[in-house]
């Protein structure tokens, strides 16, 4: 058990991003499983065969216990890319990545290896890093991204609105949240205490579930990965129905495009889903943005559309 207390100003820092650092470590978890959960049990079918030669990335992050700290550095904007974390990476220091390893149940060949001679090790570990997100998540990360980006944006609507303890309270049934404490039902997870201003980063991750992970290292920030919104529609799609009433006055495809925005999306997204090109998704999305139907919010480098009232109230009406 996890006991973290807040001062204000730990309050003030608590903020969200989302890293691709932290699904290359979550989804090798979710590989490496002994029981395969079935929200991910085709990408784990399709993706097993193609990892070899990752001996050292498999043996830093084994499918339960934990997994070193190091891996995962705090990122220091809202949605850095995969190059900028391995920079971070790349400059671990040896003697904290020792301590890390000294950590681990299990030490295989390659992590021993690493051990001994952590600077041509963090080289090797770049290259599979590397070469497993080629293979496994790069051709995903556009629908990834996507339901990552959504959650951002919901969980900082209700910052705004409700404050950090209303989104702390909800995140996850191990995290309760009550009297400027927050407490964790997990064993590995560092020390009880004082947060002393280090503040608390939200990780949404599409591959935790159903757990969250804490990397609780001082002198540096909390970080908390939690199960991302929207993730149980990830791998598998049903094209939504568009009214015919709304296609004759919107047309089908902006009618479409209407009828899939059930959650905020990207225009690449849009474009995977709905088989339109990337450009005439945008050219939609700006006429029913300039009509009032649709809203755009940057999050991260990626725009988000959402439908308006107005829009839902198009795809709701009955004709009479």
């Amino acid at each position: 058990m996890l006991e973290l207390s807040f001062s204000t100003r730990d309050l003030a820092h608590t903020r969200i991003a989302v890293s691709p650092l932290w699904e290359v470590v979550t989804s090798l978890r979710a590989l490496d499983a002994r029981t395969v959960r079935p929200l991910h049990r085709r990408w784990v079918a399709r993706t097993r065969p193609l990892l070899t030669g990752l001996d050292l990335l498999t043996g830093l992050v084994p499918g339960d216990g934990y997994v070193p700290d190091f891996l995962n550095p705090p990122p220091a904007v809202a949605a850095p890319t995969l190059d900028a974390e391995l920079a971070v990476l790349a400059d671990t220091d040896h003697d904290r990545l020792r301590a890390d390893l000294d950590r681990l149940e299990h030490r295989s060949a390659a992590v021993r290896a690493l051990y001994r001679d952590p600077a041509a090790g963090l080289e090797r570990l770049d290259t599979e890093i590397r070469r497993y997100w080629a293979l496994a998540l790069a051709p995903l990360w556009p629908r990834l991204r996507s339901v990552l980006d959504a959650d951002v944006l919901h969980q900082s609507r209700r910052f705004a609105a409700e404050g950090a303890a209303a989104v702390l309270r909800e995140l996850h049934p191990n995290v309760r949240w009550g009297e400027e404490v927050l407490t964790l039902a997990k064993p590995d997870c560092g020390r009880s205490g004082t947060l002393c201003g280090r503040g608390l980063l939200l990780i949404p991750s599409a591959f935790v579930w159903p757990t969250v992970l804490i990397v609780n290292a001082e002198p540096e920030t909390v970080q908390l990965c939690y199960p991302s919104r929207g993730v149980g529609s990830l791998w598998e799609h049903a094209r939504p129905t568009v009214p015919d009433a709304v296609a004759a006055v919107l047309g089908r495809s902006r009618a479409l495009l209407l009828a899939e925005l059930t959650s905020p999306a990207s225009t690449t997204e849009l474009s995977h889903r709905t088989g339109l090109s990337t450009a005439g998704v945008s050219q939609h999305l700006t006429a029913l943005r300039a009509a009032g139907i649709v809203t755009s919010h940057r999050s991260g480098r990626s725009v988000l559309y959402q439908r308006t009232p107005i829009a839902e109230s198009l795809l709701t009406a009955t004709p009479g």
